[in-house]
């Protein structure tokens, strides 16, 4: 059995949870998720607390386990917390603005690209280059800001591009500092 997965979950006073057909219901004040149940995995709620348990001691058993109790733990935190990814825009003349449900990206090609936002996701634009993408499902926040992220990913010689805001990006040098260290580069005389 998974050591995570044998762990109560503690259940907030404004959220209420329910398994209905093998689908858990987890409603809160930011919203509501639905998240499907695996067959192998039995899941009990009892006054303010939930405990996820597997039906037999298989190898399959025990690894949907410890997944499954992280996949509520984060519906539990998204119904009271929510969760939220920031990008960030580094360019010359790249920029970012909201037009109704969708981003309207500038960023260095031929023409804007429209990015549709999905239901369930908010997005703000700070400033034109600061992009702040919320929601109560983690891996749809998480999915929508990696999709925005690869439209144009941060390249290594200039920096430009899309990136998460405090990601580090491995700087490389250009072709000048190499050929520079290496002489007059003439050939036969």
């Amino acid at each position: 059995m998974s050591r995570l997965g044998k762990k109560l979950l503690p259940i907030p006073e404004k959220v209420k949870v329910e398994v209905k057909n093998n689908v858990l219901e987890v409603s809160g004040p930011l919203g509501k998720l639905m998240q499907p149940l695996n067959e192998h995995v039995s899941v009990k709620v009892d006054k303010n607390e939930l405990l996820v348990g597997v039906k037999s001691g298989s190898r399959e058993d025990n690894m949907m386990h410890g997944l499954f109790r992280g996949l509520i733990k984060n519906a539990i935190i998204g119904v009271t917390q929510g969760f939220k990814k920031d990008l960030e825009i580094q360019g010359l003349g790249y920029k970012a603005a909201l037009d109704g449900k969708n981003v309207q990206l500038n960023i260095g090609f031929s023409h804007p690209i429209s990015f549709p936002v999905p239901d369930g996701i908010k997005v703000v634009v700070e400033k034109q280059t600061l992009i702040s993408i919320s929601g109560v499902d983690k891996s749809l926040v998480g999915e929508v800001a990696a999709s925005m992220r690869a439209l144009r990913p941060p390249e290594p010689y200039k920096g430009t591009g899309i990136r998460y805001v405090g990601e580090h990006i491995i700087r490389k040098e250009g072709k000048t500092a190499a050929g520079a260290a290496g002489g007059t580069g003439g050939g036969k005389k």
